[in-house]
């Protein structure tokens, strides 16, 4: 039986940097850096909530001031 791999936040970060930025197809990051296309997908997603809510706690901020 297979075992799962296990990614470091670094690699994750740039894998989903990398789909974020839209120059190249969610495939062609998961061949390039040899995981599953879903998976590139869902840490992109992931990534995405994460900056929503960093921009809400901006505004916030910034509204304080």
């Amino acid at each position: 039986m297979a075992q799962h791999r296990h990614f470091g936040k670094d690699f994750k970060a740039r894998v989903a940097i990398e789909a974020i930025k839209g120059e190249k197809t969610l495939n062609e990051i998961a061949s390039m850096y040899e995981v599953h296309p879903n998976q590139v997908a869902q840490w992109k997603k992931l990534a995405l909530e994460k900056l929503i809510l960093m921009a809400r706690v901006f505004a916030k901020t910034l509204k304080k001031q």
